[in-house]
């Protein structure tokens, strides 16, 4: 069983229900939904698809919601633009006419009063960058530095320069507002700047009633700055691997990103062009492969694909392969990150005994009992060597939250006031899907009562003679 969960972006090319059937058989375990392109009506009839076609495969499958947040993009154009190094490009606000035969308009009315000449503007997910060169009341004039065809509605990014937006737009708080309407699993918040802006999407969350996890996408310098303070706010992290810093520092940004997660028990998504080649070839790049290769071994929860599934032309293959890659990288070992794990209470620490003892114990597997998904999160984020996490919930909406874990794998269950009954119906379940033989050991974490109190307990059984 393959222990990375794989998130892919839904859009044209995924969106009927043949390819969504397709794409859940093939592995992929989290649909994500960039709002930046989503109409609402799409969204309502994209998730009722999810979850029927789900339902039918018997899939806990869940969805993501991401947010555009404050995004500046250009706005659209007739014909796209050729670019060359040392032409002269305008940026236009407020429906302004440009002097500068090479321009478009731009989403953002501020952006004359952030920006200030010597600044660097990069355009496309930095594929194409420009320098300040001057400003007026209604027009930014700049100097382009590299190749590249600009299109329609391209993001825009400034390094280190601190933008007027809010963390949430009017557009995002209504996108939000959706979302919770129709039950999506996960809310991500891009360009995340620092920790108040979680508080706010989380706030913003309860408000409507939702449980969905609020996600922070590390995409902007202010991020990576605020970098400690945002992960202790979140419910869970995406390394978008955006452009706001030197290239060469972006695998270490991505290492310091995985390793903080783990010592203090928040799941990590990889994203951002991992098999980009893809979206036009069947098959990978070598240096895709490694690089979904580093973040397996790094022990990620999961991998996201973007524009590889939503216009690309080999959306299934393209799960298969990172099925396929994670696979058979889980089986040569991780990097250990987890070891330095905070333990911080008794519960915390009794997790940690049950997954030392499966790693000691051949054939092992870890039994998981959990109402609002701490026990199999903490489990979760032990790492455990070789044992799956078999995690039974109570609800739809749990064991959904629980497929963003890396090596949980949920199961609906009740849980009957009488442990051993519960404990009885689990293994049942398990031996009915396959998923255990005779002989295997289990090792069952549970929350016991005594009482009006709750504490947490471990267990060791083998599995009887079917």
């Amino acid at each position: 069983m393959r222990r990375t969960k794989i998130i892919a972006t839904l859009g044209p090319a995924t969106e009927t229900p043949e390819i969504l059937r397709q794409m859940i058989q093939a592995g992929t375990d989290i649909f994500r939904l960039n709002m930046s392109h989503a109409p609402h009506d799409w969204v309502r009839d994209i998730v009722s698809r999810i979850r029927s076609i789900a339902a039918e495969l018997d899939a806990m499958t869940a969805i993501l919601m991401d947010t555009q947040g404050p995004a500046i993009r250009t706005g659209d154009l007739v014909t796209k633009i050729d670019l060359k190094p040392g032409e002269i490009f305008e940026f236009t606000i407020r429906g302004a006419h440009s002097v500068e035969q090479r321009s478009v308009d731009v989403n953002y009315d501020g952006l004359v009063d952030d920006i200030s000449p010597g600044d660097v503007v990069l355009v496309d997910n930095g594929v194409i960058r420009m320098r300040v060169l001057e400003k007026s009341e209604n027009r930014i004039r700049c100097e382009v530095l590299t190749d590249g065809v600009l299109g329609s509605r391209r993001h825009i990014n400034l390094p280190g320069v601190r933008v007027n937006l809010p963390a949430l737009t009017q557009k995002d708080l209504e996108d939000v507002a959706l979302g919770c309407e129709i039950g999506v699993d996960f809310i991500s918040l891009s360009f995340c700047r620092g920790p108040e802006d979680m508080v706010l999407l989380k706030k913003t969350i309860r408000e409507h009633g939702s449980n969905a996890r609020a996600i922070a996408k590390i995409e902007h310098q202010l991020a990576v700055n605020n970098l400690d303070a945002i992960i202790e706010e979140s419910e869970g992290v995406m390394v978008a691997r955006g452009i706001e810093c030197p290239m060469e520092e972006l695998p270490i940004i991505q290492r310091r990103i995985v390793k903080k997660c783990l010592r203090v028990d928040r799941p990590v998504i990889v994203a951002t062009h991992m098999l980009e080649s893809m979206i036009s070839n069947p098959i990978p790049t070598r240096a895709e492969v490694t690089d979904v290769a580093n973040a397996v071994f790094e022990q990620a929860d999961a991998v996201m694909l973007s524009g590889e599934t939503t216009v690309g032309k080999y959306p299934v293959q393209c799960v298969r392969t990172l099925d396929k890659i994670a696979t058979r990288i889980e089986r040569s070992g991780g990097a250990g990150f987890a070891r330095d794990a905070l333990l911080l209470d008794d519960r915390a620490k009794t997790i940690h005994s049950a997954v030392v003892l499966a790693n000691s114990l051949a054939h092992s597997k870890l039994v998981v009992f959990t109402r609002a998904g701490f026990m199999a999160r903490f489990t979760s984020n032990l790492r455990p060597h070789t044992a799956p996490i078999y995690a039974f919930a109570p609800n739809l909406e749990t064991c959904r939250q629980l497929k963003q874990l890396w090596g949980v794998y949920p199961l609906l269950l009740p849980l009957d006031q009488d442990p051993e009954r519960t404990i009885a119906a689990a293994e049942a379940e398990l031996v009915r899907r396959g998923l255990v033989e005779p002989g295997d050991r289990l090792v069952i974490v549970s929350d016991l009562l005594a009482g009006d109190q709750r504490f947490a307990s471990i267990q060791l059984r083998a599995v009887a003679c079917l």
